[in-house]
């Protein structure tokens, strides 16, 4: 099968994409990226109120000093969260809450999977330092892309550090391994699920710091961007 061909501007925003897992601070590559992406494919059309009823329903502020602080001042960073997982630690989750950090995890590790993509309802969204999704179709676009920018991508080790019937909250670290620089990298970080009454996850906020997001300003629109053109070049399920 002859190997799909991307337009430039699509390879140039997955190296970028690729950079910045090595070196954060290039995300204004990123943007650019997408500015173009945008301008060649469609603008952005920012969140609707479904995006903003679902975001006042079910986005959860969790406290991260609270869930992570180390009693090893040693082990905390500057301010004052220690996101490095111990599962020694972890709470025991149920069955359906267990599948459910499973799918998760495979989703981080490039599984690209329509089965794990199902722990998602419909109407969910997705929210981390460069994406924001209003859908489970979008949600999947950052998946799906996944293989496709990096080499490797593994989880390492999780720990719980919350669970009740609306909610599981995890310690990640994911070994992300880019394609055109292939430097293994270690991202800790602070998983929160937000789950309906039928238990598919509503919510999916991915904290990489001690701050929380605002949905505001510049950083709102690149996530937005990313979340609304990533699919056009992913292209995952559309029965997704």
């Amino acid at each position: 099968m002859a190997q799909q061909a991307f337009p430039p501007y699509q390879y140039q925003y997955f190296n970028d994409v690729a950079e910045w897992y090595v070196n954060p601070s290039t995300n204004e590559n990123i943007f650019k990226s997408l500015k173009n992406m945008s301008s060649l494919t469609g603008k952005s059309g920012g969140k609707d109120t479904r995006a903003q009823a679902l975001q006042d329903a079910y986005e959860k502020r969790p406290d991260p000093i609270a869930l992570t602080k180390n009693p090893d001042p040693a082990k905390n960073s500057f301010s004052g969260v220690d996101y490095e997982p111990y599962p020694e630690d972890s709470i025991k989750l149920d069955p359906a809450h267990e599948n459910i950090v499973q799918s998760i995890c495979n989703l981080y590790s490039g599984s690209a999977n329509e089965e794990d993509m199902m722990v998602y309802a419909k109407e969910a969204i997705y929210d981390d330092p460069w994406s924001y999704c209003d859908t489970r179709y979008k949600i999947a676009g950052q998946w799906y892309g996944i293989p496709k920018i990096m080499k490797s991508s593994r989880t390492i080790k999780t720990q719980v550090v919350s669970s009740k019937h609306d909610e599981i909250i995890f310690k990640l670290q994911q070994e992300y391994t880019p394609k055109p620089l292939p430097i293994a990298k270690k991202v800790n970080s602070l998983v929160t699920l937000t789950l309906d009454g039928e238990g598919k996850v509503k919510y999916h906020k991915d904290m990489w710091n001690e701050k929380d997001y605002s949905h505001e300003g510049l950083g709102k629109i690149m996530k937005e961007l990313n979340g609304d053109h990533l699919t056009k070049i992913t292209q995952p399920p559309e029965s997704l």
